[in-house]
């Protein structure tokens, strides 16, 4: 059985990195809905105190938290082992980078990075560190092989490369004169520019190339305060708004 947890406050989106999220550009209640575990919750009621018996262990793969194989990694009964990962305080690989390939078959290798799965420091490089694998397989055809790209350790298995003279390098962050966050090359001390690519998402290439649809909601609309909360119900509100006096005096009412 897996391991459970009872905590009154717990948050699933705290397992689910940033460049998952954004990468994905799916609104925060949409993937807690698709990933949280809730086997026991006590009723909405003042004789209880809140409780949530939930799953707080998770296996990291290179699947989508809100994807069907990610379920099926964890599904509900299935004592799942959480993967070491070594905290980075600040991500420097981004989808475009150009990177070298320092261990495995590919070594000395430069290529881009593709795709981002922060939650286990991993990254995938365009064309480099494969493996063929049968796609369509059955018992009568034995399928096609393809290259498919195994994840590389951001930590030890890849080095950006820097472009002023493309040799692989370490990176600082630093702040410019402006006040702006930059990488900057251990080795030359150039900066290295976070490519535009990493502003994609699945849904548009860049940000402001996407064209809005029928439902979708106009800018001027999103930037108008079209509610001003007052500390007052809904029928006080609305009492206000019509005109209407409340004058009756309420009768004693006593708690036993």
């Amino acid at each position: 059985m897996p391991r459970l947890s009872v905590k009154i406050k717990y948050n699933v989106l705290d397992h689910v990195a940033e460049w998952s999220k954004k990468y994905a550009n799916l609104p925060d209640r949409y993937i807690k809905r698709a990933m949280e575990q809730v086997h026991y919750k006590t009723p909405n009621d003042v004789r209880y105190l809140p409780r949530t018996v939930q799953r707080t262990k998770w296996m990291f793969d290179k699947h989508r938290p809100w994807t069907t194989e990610f379920y099926m990694d964890n599904y509900p009964g299935k004592n799942v082992q959480p993967a070491i990962v070594e905290p980075i305080k600040d991500w420097s690989f981004f989808r475009g980078d150009r990177v070298e390939v320092l261990t495995g078959q590919d070594k000395g290798k430069h290529g881009i990075v593709i795709q981002i799965f922060q939650e286990r420091n991993w990254i995938f490089v365009e064309g480099l560190n494969t493996k063929l694998v049968p796609m369509g397989k059955t018992k009568d055809f034995p399928g096609i092989m393809i290259l498919e790209e195994k994840p590389l350790l951001v930590t030890s298995e890849v080095a950006l490369v820097d472009p002023s003279d493309l040799q692989p390098t370490k990176i600082e962050w630093r702040y410019t004169e402006e006040g702006e966050k930059v990488r900057v090359s251990v080795r030359t001390g150039r900066v290295i520019p976070i490519p535009v690519t990493s502003q994609e998402t699945i849904d548009y290439k860049l940000p402001h190339l996407y064209k809005d649809q029928n439902k979708d909601t106009p800018k001027d609309v999103v930037e108008k305060i079209t509610f001003k909360p007052e500390l007052k119900t809904f029928e006080m509100d609305l009492m206000d708004k019509m005109g209407i006096k409340e004058d009756r005096v309420p009768k004693k009412t006593y708690w036993y």
